[in-house]
């Protein structure tokens, strides 16, 4: 398993945010103004991806409860479920590697890590969901088998059992 110079932890007061660039304005200016206030009113959990060498915030993912429709899902999927109305998943609304930090394996390391935490967590939950940016972002989930909901082309998913099995073998990042 390969190891990265980044330290994994919860966003915090201390980190400085208005540098982050990874190329895409509505996920730097989410980064910058707005993931704290969700923070404080419960919406959505950050974990970013520190370089040890610098404090630069190289990633950062969000996580957040969500549920898919049942009907949405595809039909080898669903008739493995009981027939709620929706399924209870978790999603990462947001995903982004900083410009100075991508093309190094960090984007997988940090959705291996929130696989990791889906999995872990006391809460159930049947699959990841994410919200694809734009079809860079499709193609990037895509690689990691992640499929399209039936209503929404660009709202992604992969079941936990599915994504434990590919994702959690896959290099990792140190936590604090």
């Amino acid at each position: 398993m390969t190891s990265f110079p980044f330290g994994l932890e919860p966003l915090g007061e201390g980190h400085e945010r208005a540098s982050f660039n990874c190329g895409e304005e509505a996920l730097d200016r989410y980064f910058q103004t707005q993931v704290t206030q969700d923070i404080r009113r419960r919406i959505a959990n950050c974990f970013v991806a520190v370089e040890a060498a610098t404090g630069y915030i190289a990633a950062y993912y969000t996580l957040s409860a969500t549920s898919v429709p049942l009907v949405d899902l595809p039909p080898e999927d669903a008739k493995r479920l009981p027939r709620y109305p929706t399924v209870p998943a978790v999603r990462i609304g947001r995903l982004a590697v900083d410009r100075r930090f991508q093309r190094r394996g960090l984007g997988e390391a940090m959705l291996a890590d929130a696989t990791a935490r889906a999995v872990k967590a006391d809460i159930a939950a049947f699959m990841l969901a994410v919200d694809a940016k734009n079809d860079q972002a499709v193609a990037f989930y895509r690689r990691y088998d992640f499929r399209a909901i039936a209503s929404q082309p660009r709202t992604l998913f992969l079941p936990l059992g599915t994504a434990q099995k590919a994702l959690l073998k896959k290099p990792s990042i140190k936590r604090k």
